[in-house]
């Protein structure tokens, strides 16, 4: 295998149909996962809150009476598939100190295999202030990576999806103090920082150079995640050489699987 054909052959970032906003059936992520020579792949769709605060529900995330569904589905493919692919259960859940209990006690009732904290908003489930609109107030900074630590704390969460989301456009100063305490913290915990390929191959403000300048400096592992909204990315080999150029341009240290 050359450098150009390398492949990712663990994902832990896949989602489903549930969320509102990926599209493909569950078997068609698992058939092309298969083609493009991923042995485990981790389906860890949004999660379902037990319940949003105002009586309000978020409109990217799969609702509570869909996760039998959800599990039932991966269970099936994972009788089908079982001497191909190794298929897991998971979720990406925020933290909110909320309703993080009852999220808990939700998700273990169904059973399932890992989660990837990925911190969309920054406070609560109310879900007011977005971590990736822009801001320059190091109070929504500082909360953010707050909340992500604690949530780290909590030992439930195995990696974090899209550690940069955070979209803060004030001083740099301000920025690297705060990056560098979540990435030395992640490090002191062993938990990896995923390079987001969604994020990478549309072009968005994560993952971005200066987010893994301290990364690198740190020393934190690093995992690739697809964030696969559609079937059609694990084909893509363009999206993985992105990763590889970007891994090697920036020194960091990979690590392929949980």
């Amino acid at each position: 295998m050359t450098e150009m054909d390398r492949v990712i052959t663990h994902n832990y970032h896949t989602h489903t149909h549930r969320c509102n906003h990926a599209e493909g059936p569950d078997r068609a992520y698992v058939e092309a996962a298969l083609a493009a020579g991923v042995t485990t792949l981790g389906f860890s769709d949004h999660v379902p809150m037990p319940y949003m605060a105002d009586g309000r529900y978020s409109s990217f995330r799969m609702k509570p009476e869909e996760i039998d569904d959800y599990v039932g589905s991966i269970k099936a493919l994972q009788e089908e598939f079982k001497d191909r692919i190794e298929i897991l259960i998971g979720y990406e859940a925020e933290y909110y100190p909320d309703v993080y209990d009852d999220m808990i006690t939700l998700l273990e009732s169904h059973g399932y295999d890992y989660l990837i904290l990925g911190q969309h908003f920054i406070h609560d489930s109310r879900e007011e202030v977005a971590s990736g609109s822009p801001t320059d107030d190091e109070k929504n900074l500082a909360a953010y990576v707050e909340n992500v630590l604690t949530g780290l704390s909590k030992g439930k969460y195995s990696y974090i999806a899209h550690p940069g989301l955070i979209n803060f456009t004030g001083d740099d100063e301000i920025y690297y103090k705060h990056i560098r305490l979540l990435c030395e913290e992640c490090k002191k915990m062993n938990i990896p920082l995923e390079l987001n390929l969604l994020g990478l191959s549309t072009g968005r403000h994560y993952p971005s150079g200066k987010f893994f300048t301290v990364a690198s400096e740190v020393g934190n592992e690093i995992i690739i995640g697809c964030d696969a909204h559609n079937p059609r990315v694990f084909g893509d080999q363009k999206i993985y050489q992105q990763a590889f150029d970007f891994i090697a341009e920036n020194r960091l240290t990979l690590k392929e699987s949980l």
